[in-house]
């Protein structure tokens, strides 16, 4: 076995794909690319992220307790790693990369019409935000496109490099003490 920094652990620990977030701040919508993200319980739904000061999205998040989690999946992986490289504050991401803003059913910012799914939240916590700028939300809805073909996501491996989705394996019947979450 060969030993690597411990700052590297995310490499191997990233819990799902990478995402796109959406917030509004007096009326402008904005979108961010997202990595560091985990599910924390199952219901209500809750979504540990991280979001700090240093992204213009955490002062709409921390003003407006909404948000939108939007998931792109492979067709979109030079988009999602370009609307990371640039900030809302000076451009609309909408209109630079040609996004579909969306009406949201239970939260103000706008789903991305482009994504296979969308997750209207609300901020249920705050108290890790100060020491770690760990938000928790709570999933109030979510759309979904049963028409889109691409259904692959992007999994960031911490190093600039992505792993894509690609064959699932079918374990369901395995899964008995767990079987009240399947539908």
């Amino acid at each position: 076995m060969q030993s690597i920094p411990v700052d590297k652990a995310n490499r191997f620990l990233e819990p799902g794909p990478i995402v796109l977030v959406t917030t509004i701040d007096g009326g402008k919508p904005n979108i961010m690319t997202m990595g560091f993200h985990m599910m924390v319980q199952h219901d209500p739904p809750l979504v540990g992220c991280v979001i700090g000061p240093w992204d213009y999205s955490y002062g709409a998040l921390r003003s407006s307790g909404e948000c939108v989690i939007a998931i792109p999946t492979v067709d979109l992986a030079r988009t999602v790693v370009d609307i990371g490289n640039c900030s809302g504050a000076t451009l609309d991401k909408f209109r630079t990369f040609e996004l579909t803003p969306l009406p949201a059913r239970k939260v103000t910012p706008p789903l991305i019409g482009e994504c296979l799914a969308n997750l209207e939240c609300r901020v249920a916590d705050t108290r890790l935000v100060e020491t770690h700028n760990l938000f928790i939300l709570e999933v109030v809805a979510i759309s979904t496109d049963p028409e889109r073909r691409e259904r692959r996501t992007l999994h960031h491996r911490g190093d600039g490099s992505f792993v894509i989705d690609g064959k699932t394996v079918d374990l369901r019947d395995r899964m008995v003490k767990w079987r009240h979450l399947q539908d």
